[in-house]
C-alpha cells in the first residue's frame, strides 16, 4: 500500500514538471512569433513588433492575473463562468501552480497570434487595449 501511494505521488509531481515543461516551451513560442513578424516587417518597425510581443506577456500575465484566471477556473457562477475575485490564490495547499503558469502562458501567446496580422496597421496603445482585453475577456 506505502508503495502504491508514492507511486501516485510521484505520478502527480512528473505531470507536474511535464505540465512546467510544456509551459515554457509555449513561453518560447512568444520569441518565435516575434522573429517571424519581424522579418515579415519593414526594418523601421522592428523595435515596434519586439515592444508589442513584450507587453503581450507584460499586460497579459497582469489581466490574466487579476482577471482571466479566476473567470477560468473560479469558483462557478451560474454553471457558464467563473466568479471572479482574488480568493483563488489564497488555497496555497490545494492550489495548483503549473497549471496556473501554463494557462498562463498559453493566454500570452494567443494574444501574441494576431499580432502577426495587426503588424505595421495598428497604434502601440491600441494594440495594448487589444493584449489587455484578450487576456482578460477573450482567452478565459
Amino acid at each position: 500500500m506505502v508503495m502504491q501511494e508514492i507511486l501516485s505521488a510521484v505520478d502527480a509531481e512528473l505531470f507536474g514538471v511535464w505540465f512546467l515543461i510544456g509551459a515554457a516551451l509555449v513561453f518560447w513560442m512568444q520569441a518565435g512569433f516575434a522573429m517571424v513578424e519581424t522579418g515579415f516587417t519593414r526594418a523601421k518597425n522592428s523595435g515596434n513588433i519586439i515592444m508589442k510581443n513584450l507587453m503581450d506577456f507584460c499586460i497579459g500575465t497582469v489581466m490574466f492575473v487579476l482577471i482571466g484566471f479566476s473567470f477560468l477556473l473560479g469558483e462557478d457562477l451560474l454553471g457558464f463562468i467563473g466568479k471572479p475575485g482574488f480568493d483563488i490564490f489564497t488555497a496555497y495547499k490545494d492550489f495548483n501552480f503549473s497549471s496556473f503558469v501554463f494557462n498562463l502562458v498559453f493566454c500570452a501567446t494567443t494574444a501574441t497570434i494576431v499580432s502577426g496580422a495587426m503588424a505595421e496597421r495598428t497604434k502601440f496603445l491600441s494594440y495594448c487595449v487589444y493584449s489587455a482585453v484578450i487576456s482578460a475577456l477573450i482567452y478565459p
